[in-house]
């Protein structure tokens, strides 16, 4: 089993410009994500595949491989297939997000753990116990519901479901934006158009779903700090990175 594991990252974004180059704690956040992708010992290659010649360059002074992808690219995952194709010798593709700085090696295992018990799905993703006091109704926390074979139903930024009665017991979890396709399934995904749904969540992995494609949620106990606003990068700088189950948090 070889397994890639691919780290789209754009330099352009609209609520935190710049961000993958932005230092975390004295080092660019990409730099974070690649290294501990790295250390993930069932991953045989980590790229990262990029917009920008300044992140490659950066990737590349530490010793890592990048590759250069053209920007007009309109999903992570349709960047990460891109790459995948020039890997034909892997048979699984891991879509780490380039926002992730402080991803845990055991996640990434947890992720491909089906596919290392021999198990074939189309794509896997992670999720853990969502907070439904706090995260139930923020739009950008994801939720993913579930069905008894641990498949997803639904992805939303809505809460979801709606309780109708005083039975509060759900497959409902927080949805860690983490992929791994079967790498025939992830050269099948790049070529499904996008779909309405996708769109008007903007969560790509609703495309699977929409074309009648599963995707297998992994269930985790770790918790990590995914950077989408100035506010989540300011507590990045304060953010404790173990690899110690549930020992991360803000100083």
């Amino acid at each position: 089993m070889r397994i890639l594991c691919v780290i789209p990252s754009r330099i352009s974004s609209t609520r935190v410009p710049r961000k993958p180059m932005l230092p975390i704690q004295g080092k660019p956040m990409i730099q974070w994500v690649y290294e501990n992708a790295s250390r993930c010992s069932v991953i045989a290659e980590v790229v990262v595949a990029t917009d920008s010649e300044e992140i490659a360059g950066l990737i590349q002074s530490i010793g890592g491989k990048a590759v250069i992808t053209d920007p007009a690219i309109p999903t992570g995952s349709d960047r990460v297939a891109i790459v995948a194709e020039q890997y034909p010798e892997m048979d699984v593709v891991i879509n780490l997000q380039g926002d992730e700085p402080f991803i845990k090696p055991r996640m990434l295992e947890q992720l491909v753990s089906p596919y290392l018990q021999g198990e074939k799905p189309d794509m896997t993703t992670l999720a853990h116990p969502l907070d439904m006091q706090t995260n139930y109704a923020l739009p950008g926390v994801v939720k993913v519901i579930v069905d008894g074979h641990g498949n997803a139903l639904y992805f939303s930024r809505s809460p979801i479901p709606y309780f109708r009665t005083e039975e509060r017991a759900a497959p409902v979890y927080h949805h860690i934006g983490l992929y791994a396709f079967r790498r025939d399934f992830l050269m099948t995904y790049k070529t499904l158009k996008q779909t309405p749904l996708e769109k008007i969540e903007a969560l790509e992995q609703l495309r699977a779903l929409e074309h009648g494609f599963k995707i297998r949620v992994c269930l985790t106990e770790d918790r990590t700090l995914e950077i989408n606003t100035p506010e989540e990068y300011e507590q990045a700088q304060q953010f404790v990175y173990t690899d110690s189950l549930n020992e991360t948090g803000l100083l």
